[in-house]
């Protein structure tokens, strides 16, 4: 199956999968309900769900085992882009083409569906451990603790980012901004994968190199992007990070380095995933959409 075709095939099980926890109800909170949906459903990558169930698949066959920790890191990664698009932050009007969800609705319902997706997940993942064999409850326990983990670092990376608008920064403060805001959450969706399918403790490291690297990718080429992106094709304005004076690795290297970059940590990405063979083709293939992709 070519890569866009097993891209789609994804994407569409995690919508599907997503599906089944929007909350439909005629309750005062309703609208708050439908804040949620609203971003949860606006067609995002999927990138994060998929990175979850690709890596599983690499020692497993089925996935149901770890579908609803997929949901879960999906549902996190759309209440951070809520919260990033409000005025106090980024101050976005548009993702996916669509109004930001505080746009939509008002700022105050945005804010408390964030919260809301924030929230979800444990839900989900708890009656998940209700469901579980005594002799599996230690590496789910572990899952939920990485996952607990890596929201917090994605926190950390976002205040820090919001603190050093305008200021001059390291390399080393944008490596920190970003290894958590961006990479922290990566990292996590490749661990789950491998930890809930039972790999031998060197082939999780093994795939979190991968992943570290991925997360790295992706930052980079979403600051490229936010320099010479296009508007249409993105759904979002070009040059917002340049506006409100983030650091990003465009700022820090110039255009042309951060290209290089970008292209050396792809190839290293890829490299990490040599003893897998033709198993790894999708995650390989994963690497380099993220560094070609243009949205």
């Amino acid at each position: 199956m070519e890569f866009k075709q097993e891209l789609k095939k994804y994407q569409q099980i995690v919508d599907k999968e997503l599906e089944k926890y929007i909350i439909k109800a005629d309750c005062p909170e309703k609208q708050l309900y439908q804040a949620m949906e609203y971003s949860v459903m606006a067609g995002g990558k999927r990138l994060r769900p998929i990175l979850v169930i690709a890596t599983y698949q690499l020692f497993k066959e089925t996935i149901e085992e770890c579908m609803p920790y997929a949901v879960a890191i999906e549902m996190v990664h759309n209440s951070s882009l809520i919260h990033d698009d409000l005025p106090g932050i980024d101050n976005d009007d548009f993702r996916h083409g669509k109004p930001t969800n505080h746009k939509q609705f008002n700022e105050a319902t945005a804010i408390l569906a964030g919260d809301a997706l924030q929230n979800k997940p444990y839900e989900i993942i708890s009656q998940d451990l209700v469901n579980t064999k005594l002799d599996e409850m230690p590496k789910k326990v572990r899952v939920l603790q990485e996952f607990a983990q890596a929201i917090q670092k994605m926190l950390a990376g976002q205040y820090v980012d919001t603190q050093k608008e305008g200021k001059d920064i390291s390399a080393e403060e944008l490596k920190y901004i970003h290894q958590n805001k961006t990479g922290a959450f990566l990292k996590l969706c490749v661990r789950i994968g491998a930890i809930l399918a039972e790999a031998p403790e060197e082939q999780v490291q093994k795939l979190t190199n991968y992943a570290e690297k991925i997360g790295l990718a992706f930052q980079i080429k979403d600051d490229i992007l936010s320099e010479e992106g296009n508007e249409k094709v993105l759904g979002k304005p070009v040059g917002n990070d340049k506006k409100l004076g983030k650091c990003t690795y465009v700022s820090q290297y110039g255009l042309k380095r951060a290209k290089e970059i970008l292209y050396q940590t792809t190839k290293e990405a890829i490299k990490e995933l040599k003893d897998y063979g033709e198993k790894a083709e999708f995650l390989r293939e994963l690497a380099l959409y993220i560094q070609n992709r243009n949205k």
